[in-house]
């Protein structure tokens, strides 16, 4: 439940508190300010959100670099002069890293400065925080004269007592972003994360954090793989809350040694695209959908001869294109069985990796193995009783069946032939008919414990 603010008299007010006004006669009507037309506008907060490894930070050293020396910017805009450009980096290392990549794409590095540090009147220093560090950074953009700051990534950078995802704690920062931002007509542009799916393809509520940090954003941009090439990207503005959208820019991280070891990442712009961010996400999300659905296939063949070592089985998973993690995913959504095979110090020990019992017997959806009725069809011809054991409902092996042949695991429900009786699942265990012991099976007349079951 929100807090109720409590009512205040207006008599009652102190002093010092009086609502601020702004008649509207008295506001010039402004032009938007655009350092970029369409893509960075002065004064304005903007967004940059993508998966890791689509080249934000790379695609942000490109923009910082053209904007140093005044150039053209990937879509043909003349920049009017040389500027500028204040960088907060939580990720890329600055010598082995950002000043390689700003060489790379021709910067005047002497117009770019990073904000690394904030010195302490102890003499120790700490990581700049935001909203805490804000006078900082105003005073660093203002003596560079700089029209750009990139934070790279915005999450790194939210002080301990921020909450990302908290509405009103980002709100709280974007707010003293904003003012920051028409104080010195910079750009502030914050680089996110983008979520796993949830938010669906609505490319407002994609990036990491509150729905409030787009909100107050004032121009929202996506970078992700390109549908028509999965070696090239799609840089999209998906929010413009100050003009029509520009068109989506298509690009490629190439080596800054073409055909030889050691360069580092650079930009190839290569034209205009005709997709929206949107349908960028909708493409992503079916990609990592179908992924995922390979690995489970594989998987399943992987184990589909029996128990294989953990690391073989991630081995193989590797060979035919996964990832570690997308291993234990497919793990997880098959199910499989984890077992510590050997004693401590045995040559042969560790964890295997097997099927699950069910889905061998009593098949799954995508398994290959078809569905068995629940139960045996009445009028078969039964084995001796005395080849069946009764499993008490403690059983380990309660969850796969209620009796068992010489091996439980090999004996589902399905497998037993009655012409007379019928197990129970065990979510209709009840009371024997005949007396109060708990019935594991039934037959036309009602439930029956074990006792009973010849004797009726």
């Amino acid at each position: 439940m929100t807090d109720t603010p409590p009512v205040i008299d207006p008599s009652e007010a102190p002093a010092a508190d009086r609502a601020i006004t702004v008649r509207l006669v008295d506001v010039k009507p402004e032009r938007v300010d655009w350092l970029w037309p369409g893509y960075l506008p002065r004064g304005k907060v903007a967004l940059l959100d993508g998966d890791p490894d689509k080249g934000k930070s790379t695609m942000t050293l490109d923009w910082a670099a053209r904007i140093s020396v005044g150039g053209v910017m990937p879509d043909g805009h003349q920049l009017e002069r040389a500027e500028g450009v204040v960088i907060m980096s939580a990720e890329d290392g600055l010598a082995d890293t950002i000043r390689p990549r700003l060489d790379a794409a021709g910067a005047d590095v002497t117009r770019v400065v990073a904000f690394t540090e904030v010195a302490l009147m102890d003499g120790s220093k700490r990581p700049p925080s935001l909203p805490f560090d804000l006078a900082h950074l105003e005073t660093v953009m203002r003596d560079e004269a700089s029209p750009l700051v990139i934070v790279d990534v915005l999450n790194a950078y939210l002080g301990a007592q921020v909450d990302s995802y908290k509405d009103t704690d980002v709100r709280r920062v974007m707010h003293a972003l904003k003012d920051m931002a028409e104080r010195t007509n910079a750009c502030v542009l914050l680089l996110r994360h983008l979520t796993k799916g949830s938010g669906g393809a609505n490319a407002l509520y994609r990036g990491g954090g509150s729905i409030g940090i787009m909100g107050a954003a004032r121009l929202g941009m996506i970078a992700a793989v390109d549908p028509d090439d999965e070696d090239r990207r799609v840089l999209a503005v998906g929010k413009s809350n100050l003009a029509a959208k520009p068109p989506a820019l298509l690009y490629r991280l190439v080596s800054s040694v073409p055909g030889q070891g050691g360069g580092v990442a650079k930009v190839q712009w290569e034209g205009v695209s005709e997709h929206s961010a949107d349908g960028l996400l909708v493409t992503r999300d079916d990609r990592d959908g179908a992924d995922a659905d390979d690995a489970v296939s594989v998987l399943r063949d992987v184990l589909a001869s029996g128990p294989r070592w953990a690391n073989d089985a991630i081995a193989a998973m590797r060979d035919a294109g996964f990832s570690k993690d997308q291993a234990k995913r497919a793990k997880a959504k098959l199910k499989v069985t984890t077992s510590k095979v050997g004693a401590p110090g045995d040559a042969l020990s560790g964890w295997q990796w097997s099927l699950p019992h069910r889905r061998e017997h009593e098949g799954s959806e995508g398994s290959g193995v078809p569905d068995v009725p629940p139960f045996a069809p009445l009028g078969t011809e039964p084995l001796p009783s005395e080849q069946y054991v009764d499993l008490p409902l403690a059983s380990e092996h309660a969850t796969e069946a209620t009796w068992a042949t010489e091996d439980p695991l090999a004996s589902p429900r399905a497998h037993r032939a009655q012409p007379e009786y019928v197990d129970l699942p065990l979510d209709e265990v009840g009371r024997c008919r005949e007396c109060d012991a708990v019935a594991t099976m039934r037959d036309e007349h009602g439930p029956l414990c074990r006792t009973h079951r010849g004797a009726a």
